[in-house]
């Protein structure tokens, strides 16, 4: 099954070349690398042209600017359906996900799992170099995601994922709303609505060592309004995510 790993950028001149290099050690023959660049204005864009030149198995996707992680996605999925890619990977260009469990995600989703979470609360998982409050912050978002959805799942906001086709097809990524890291519940709450078959891998999660967060104030705020707002609608008579 042919696996696309999409990673978005914005000013990850410092990441980029490294994570791309670093995938082509473990991806396999026909496997791709599909880099959207949001208009970096550090020039990640143009450091990633110069990768797929020097790389066949790497593409690049231009957007005009900088809207947030769900439409970069959005767009990025639609290129690698069109491209025929029967597996769809997400992942963050920083290492915070290690490259070397790319080939542990595709394994679990050719084993029969519709979509596969790379998860830091399932036994095996951690978190490396996060701080006290980090931590909390993480593990409380896990929690009232957990409470306010009922999903079962161990880490329902982590940003590494393995997509069957199929699910991203059915999933109407046009009624997707969130635009932020809200978006990662998002999708993973209507795969869990729509019956699809979930499976959690194990990972340990680093901070990045270069570059600066994406996460503010604001996107934390948008995933708590979010979530309440997703449980309320679905929980009134009639009414259910597509």
């Amino acid at each position: 099954m042919q696996a696309t790993v999409l990673v978005p950028t914005y000013n990850e001149r410092a990441n980029v070349g490294a994570m791309v290099h670093s995938l082509a050690k473990v991806l396999r023959e026909g496997d791709r690398v599909l880099v959207i660049d949001d208009n970096s204005p550090d020039g990640t864009g143009e450091l990633a042209d110069e990768l797929a030149a020097e790389l066949g198995f790497v593409d690049v996707l231009h957007r005009e600017r900088k809207e947030g992680l769900g439409p970069a996605y959005i767009a990025g999925f639609a290129y690698a359906l069109a491209q025929g890619a029967q597996l769809i990977l997400e992942m963050d260009c920083d290492f915070s996900h290690d490259p070397n469990d790319v080939p542990r995600l595709i394994a679990a989703a050719e084993e029969g799992a519709d979509l596969v979470l790379g998860s830091r609360y399932v036994k095996g998982g951690r978190v490396g170099n996060w701080g006290v409050v980090r931590r909390l912050i993480s593990r409380g978002a896990s929690a009232y995601t957990g409470l306010f959805l009922q999903m079962g799942v161990k880490d329902p906001t982590g940003g590494f994922k393995c997509f069957r086709r199929r699910v991203l097809e059915q999933l109407d990524l046009d009624a997707v709303s969130a635009k932020g890291y809200s978006f990662q519940i998002e999708l993973v709450y209507r795969a869990v609505r729509m019956g699809f078959r979930l499976g959690e891998v194990p990972i340990t999660f680093r901070e990045r060592e270069h570059g600066h967060s994406k996460i503010s104030r604001a996107i934390i705020l948008e995933a708590l309004y979010d979530v309440a707002r997703w449980a309320i609608r679905d929980r009134l008579p009639g009414r259910r995510s597509s």
